[in-house]
């Protein structure tokens, strides 16, 4: 435990990432949880604000417990130690005059940075009941749910955010979370919806939309959220953080008319869902970048994304015939994938202070890709021989809220 003077700590970077830290929380609940919940049937929309918030409570409790120390402690190249685990970590002794710090930013009191840290692993776990929305069972969610945040999003997070995290050593440039949280919440949500199986009726009849409008605030909030996302990155009230919120909104402005432009021209309207995607899909692909990369080099990007994110959508959803609901692998794998690789063009050394390398990138993104796709099927897998995944035929049909939650939107 690593303990400081009070008087030690830079008060202008706390108060940011303090504020930050609200941001990224806000982009969960409600953010997310809006925009998914207009996205659904209105049958299912009081089962997919609560699965978002439940989510979130039991992230909140397992990060403290056990993930945080797992991810931000040196232990292993693989993964930390149990150092700050059983809610050890934040410490505060105002009699002596101390706190704790992490060593990752001993500049900020150690609960800034863990709650911080934690607004990241509750928005990646939560991204995906973005592919299970409609058909799997609320109790079998929250055990996958948390089983996924300590196995599968901590030792990740550590892998390339520890400065002896393995692909950190290698040199894997990840500013806010490309690898980090979209790869590995893309990538994840393809396993579960493949093994999930299809709603009912799934490509059969059309399934409206609750509200465009819930989904439009939501992803307004994501924006507004996004910003302390990635400009809090920097740990820093400093000229880097104010230029990672300069590329960040830059290249969501950018993929959102990019994905207009070539919807519109596909489909012969331009649609409010797909700007909202547009944008969304901008925000992932910058993620990785925004500490990194000119003005310039991010409206590249997030043209470039707001394209690519549309034929993950479309045509590459269509190909690999998974029901990912809400397009989480389509907006966030491809996104991360995406910005992951072009943060190895674009990043500017005389920005990020190193020289990206590209096949660090690419390591990077299969290995997360990899242990994602391998450790959530084996999840689920393990789940399914205590509960089955999916909500009977007849709870499906007839809705979620009410079956479950005996509740419903009017």
């Amino acid at each position: 435990m690593s303990m400081v003077a009070l008087q030690s700590i830079d008060k202008a970077d706390t108060a940011w990432v303090l504020v930050a830290t609200a941001m990224v929380l806000m982009m969960t609940l409600p953010g997310l949880a809006l925009f998914y919940a207009g996205l659904v049937r209105k049958k299912n929309v009081v089962n997919t604000l609560m699965s978002v918030f439940a989510i979130a409570c039991v992230v909140t409790l397992l990060w403290f417990a056990v993930g945080y120390s797992l991810a931000f402690t040196a232990g292993s190249s693989w993964l930390g130690g149990l150092g700050r685990a059983g809610f050890a970590a934040l410490r505060f002794d105002l009699q002596g005059g101390q706190l704790s710090v992490s060593h990752l930013a001993p500049h900020l009191p150690e609960s800034a940075y863990a709650m911080f840290q934690l607004a990241f692993a509750i928005i990646t776990t939560a991204l995906l009941v973005g592919a299970v929305v409609e058909r799997m069972r609320f109790t079998a969610l929250l055990l996958f749910s948390a089983l996924w945040c300590v196995l599968i999003y901590a030792p990740i997070a550590h892998w390339v955010w520890e400065p002896g995290g393995w692909l950190a050593q290698l040199g894997a440039l990840d500013f806010a979370g490309g690898a980090v949280v979209h790869v590995n919440a893309g990538v994840a949500a393809l396993v579960c919806a493949y093994i999930l199986g299809p709603r009912h009726n799934y490509g059969r009849e059309a399934f409206e939309p609750f509200s465009l409008g819930w989904s439009a605030m939501g992803a307004a909030l994501l924006l507004f959220g996004w910003l302390g996302f990635n400009a809090g990155s920097a740990l820093a009230a400093d000229g880097r953080a104010a230029l990672a919120l300069a590329v960040t909104l830059v290249a969501a402005a950018a993929a959102g008319l990019s994905w207009m432009v070539v919807e519109w021209a596909v489909r012969g309207a331009p649609t409010l869902l797909g700007l909202l995607s547009g944008v969304l899909g901008g925000l992932v692909a910058i993620t990785p970048a925004a500490g990194f990369v000119q003005v310039g080099s991010a409206a590249l990007i997030g043209l470039a994304a707001g394209i690519t994110c549309y034929w993950g959508a479309t045509w590459l959803k269509r190909r690999l015939r998974a029901d990912d609901s809400l397009d989480v692998f389509g907006v966030h794998g491809v996104g991360g994938v995406l910005g992951s690789v072009l943060t190895a063009v674009f990043a500017d050394p005389v920005i990020s202070g190193v020289h990206a390398n590209l096949l660090s990138q690419v390591t990077a993104v299969a290995a997360v890709a990899a242990y994602s796709a391998a450790g959530t099927a084996l999840l689920l897998l393990l789940v399914r021989l205590v509960m089955p995944l999916r909500v009977s035929a007849p709870v499906e049909q007839q809705g979620l809220d009410l079956a479950i939650h005996m509740e419903r939107q009017h």
